[in-house]
C-alpha cells in the first residue's frame, strides 16, 4: 500500500459515494487506475465494505454507555461463549477484550443516561469481538 492508496482510502472514508472521477481528481489519477487500486484493496481486505453513517441523535439513540465487565472465568470456552452472546445482542455496538482491571469494555447504546462524569478509566484494546454500525430498532 502506497501514498496513492492511502489518499484513495481517505477520500472514500470522507465520502464512500464519491464517483471514480471525483476520487481520481482528488488523488491525481484517471478513473481506470483508481478503480484498479480500489478493487485490489477490496480483494486484500483493506476495504471491508461500504456503509452509511447514521446520526444517533436523529434516531433517538442519544445515550451511549461504556460498560466494563469482569468474567468469573477466563477459559477459552468462557471467552468464546461470552463473545457469541455479545454478537447476538444488537444493542452492543462494540466489544473489546482489554487490559487493566476489567476484562471487556463494551460500547452500548440506549442503556442509561449518565450526567456529570467525574472520573474515567482508560484501557488498551487487546482484541475487538464485535464492531457494528448503529442498529435500527422498531419504535
Amino acid at each position: 500500500m502506497d501514498r496513492l492508496d492511502r489518499k484513495i482510502l481517505s477520500v472514500l472514508q470522507a465520502d464512500a459515494r464519491a464517483s471514480l472521477q471525483e476520487i481520481g481528481n482528488a488523488v491525481a489519477l484517471s478513473p481506470s487506475p483508481c478503480w484498479g487500486r480500489i478493487k485490489t484493496m477490496e480483494e486484500a481486505g483493506v476495504i471491508e465494505g461500504y456503509t452509511v453513517r447514521l446520526n444517533a441523535k436523529a434516531l433517538d439513540l442519544n445515550d451511549t454507555v461504556l460498560v466494563q465487565v469482569t468474567l468469573d472465568s477466563h477459559s477459552d470456552n468462557t471467552l468464546e461463549k461470552f463473545g457469541e452472546m455479545l454478537a447476538s445482542i444488537p444493542e452492543v455496538i462494540e466489544a473489546h477484550l482489554v487490559s487493566g482491571d476489567y476484562d471487556y469494555l463494551l460500547l452500548r447504546e440506549k442503556l442509561y443516561k449518565i450526567k456529570g462524569i467525574r472520573h474515567s478509566r482508560s484501557s488498551f484494546v487487546l482484541r475487538t469481538l464485535k464492531k457494528a454500525d448503529l442498529p435500527l430498532f422498531a419504535q
